[in-house]
C-alpha cells in the first residue's frame, strides 16, 4: 500500500498548492469593481503570491535538505491555513495583497519538498510518471480554487470565498499526514554551507540552467493567459459573470488527463522533441483565441492548458532527475524561476492589455514561447529511450 498511498499523499500536496495559488484570478474583474483600482493593480493578488514564492524557494530546499521532507512539507500545509482565513477577515485591496503575500511564503515548504520528494523515494524510471501525478493534482487545485471563488464570490462575497478555500487546505493537510509515508532515502546535507555550495553548484550547472529557463518561461505563459483572458471575457460581447469565469477554468481539468501521459511520451520522443511540438500546438491554441467565438477560444485555453502541463511536467522530472545532490535546492532554484515568472506574466502583459487589449497579451505570450522553443533547440538534447 505504500505507493499507491505516497501516490494519494503527492496529489493532494500538488492540490493544496495549487488550489490556493492562482484562486483569485477568477474574481480579479470583481476585485477591480469593490476597490476601484485598474487591472494591473486587482493583479497584485497574484503577483504578490508568486513574488513570495521565488524568493523564498531555495531557502525553503535548503532547509529541507537539512531536516527532512514530510515534517516541512505537514508543517507548511497546516500554517497556510491562517493567512488564508486572514484573507477572508480583510476589508482592503493592501491586506489582502498582504495576506497573499505570506500564503507565497509559505508554498514552496509544499511543492519544492514534495518534488524533492519524488526524487528521492522514487526510481528513476518512474519519476515522470509520478510528477504526473503530482502535477494532476496541481491542475485540478488550479482549476478547483479558481472555480470556488468565482462560485462563492456572489453569494457569499469574498469572505467566503477564501473561507471556502481555508477548508479545503485543512482537509488537504489531514490527507497528507495520514496518506504520505516517511522518507526512507533522504540523506541530511552537512550543514548550511554545505547548502550553499550546492546552490551554486547548480546555478552553474548549464543542464539545470536551461530547465530553470524554461520553468520561468512556462509560468509567465500561463499567467499572462489565465489573468488577462478574465479581463477579456468579463467585457463586452462576452460579459461573463464571476461564476463563469470560474467555470471557464475547467479546461485546466485537459491537465489532469495530459500529466500523466508526460512519462510515456517522454519515454518514446525524448524530452526534447516533445517540448519542441508541443510549444508549437500550445502558441496554435494561442492564436484560437483571438477569435470572436467563446467555444473557440475555451478551446484554444483548453489547448494551451494541456500543452502548458505537459512541458512543465517534462521540466519538472528532468530537474528531480537532473540534480545529483541536494535536490531540494535543485527544485528550489527551479521554482524560484519558475515564479519569477510568474509574477512578470502577472504584471509586464499589464502594459500591453492598456495598449492593445488581449491581443497584446497573446503577443508578448507567443514570444516567451519562441524563446523558450530556442532554447530547448539549443540545450535540451535527450534521445529517446
Amino acid at each position: 500500500m505504500t505507493a499507491p498511498a505516497r501516490a494519494a499523499a503527492v496529489w493532494l500536496a500538488g492540490f493544496c498548492s495549487f488550489v490556493d495559488l492562482y484562486a483569485p484570478q477568477s474574481i480579479l474583474p470583481t476585485i477591480r469593481t469593490l476597490y476601484g483600482v485598474d487591472a494591473g493593480a486587482a493583479s497584485h493578488l497574484i503577483s504578490a503570491t508568486t513574488l513570495a514564492v521565488a524568493i523564498i524557494a531555495p531557502f525553503t530546499g535548503a532547509g529541507a535538505d537539512l531536516i527532512g521532507r514530510k515534517r516541512v512539507i505537514v508543517t507548511a500545509m497546516i500554517a497556510l491555513i491562517v493567512p488564508t482565513v486572514l484573507i477572508a477577515l480583510s476589508t482592503t485591496l493592501s491586506a489582502m495583497v498582504f495576506w497573499r503575500f505570506v500564503q507565497g511564503l509559505l508554498l514552496p515548504p509544499i511543492f519544492v519538498v514534495t518534488v524533492a520528494y519524488i526524487g528521492d523515494e522514487v526510481p528513476a524510471a518512474q519519476a515522470t510518471g509520478v510528477a504526473g501525478i503530482y502535477l494532476s493534482g496541481s491542475c485540478f487545485g488550479g482549476f478547483f480554487g479558481r472555480f470556488l471563488c468565482g462560485l462563492l464570490v456572489g453569494p457569499y462575497g469574498t469572505r467566503g470565498a477564501f473561507l471556502g478555500l481555508a477548508v479545503l487546505t485543512a482537509v488537504a493537510a489531514a490527507g497528507v499526514i495520514v496518506l504520505m509515508p516517511r522518507e526512507r532515502q533522504f540523506v541530511a546535507s552537512a550543514g548550511p554551507m554545505h547548502a550553499l555550495r550546492h546552490i551554486v553548484d547548480h546555478v552553474l550547472d548549464p543542464r539545470l540552467g536551461a530547465i530553470f529557463a524554461v520553468g520561468f518561461g512556462v509560468l509567465f505563459s500561463f499567467v499572462a493567459t489565465f489573468t488577462y483572458v478574465n479581463f477579456h471575457l468579463a467585457a463586452p460581447p462576452f460579459n461573463l459573470s464571476p461564476a463563469a469565469l470560474g467555470t471557464i477554468f475547467l479546461v485546466y481539468l485537459v491537465g489532469v488527463v495530459t500529466t500523466p501521459l508526460a512519462g510515456r511520451l517522454v519515454r518514446r520522443f525524448g524530452r526534447g522533441p516533445l517540448v519542441l511540438g508541443v510549444l508549437g500546438i500550445w502558441i496554435c491554441g494561442l492564436l484560437l483565441t483571438l477569435t470572436g467565438s467563446l467555444v473557440v477560444i475555451i478551446a484554444g485555453l483548453a489547448i494551451g492548458a494541456g500543452c502548458g502541463f505537459i512541458v512543465q511536467t517534462s521540466a519538472t522530472a528532468s530537474v528531480a532527475v537532473s540534480a545529483q545532490r541536494a535536490r531540494s535546492s535543485a527544485v528550489g532554484l527551479y521554482v524560484t524561476c519558475y515564479y519569477v515568472g510568474g509574477s512578470l506574466g502577472a504584471v509586464l502583459p499589464g502594459y500591453a492589455w492598456d495598449r492593445a487589449g488581449w491581443s497584446g497579451c497573446v503577443a508578448i505570450v507567443v514570444v516567451m514561447l519562441l524563446i523558450l522553443a530556442a532554447i530547448v533547440l539549443r540545450f535540451w538534447r535527450e534521445r529517446p529511450a
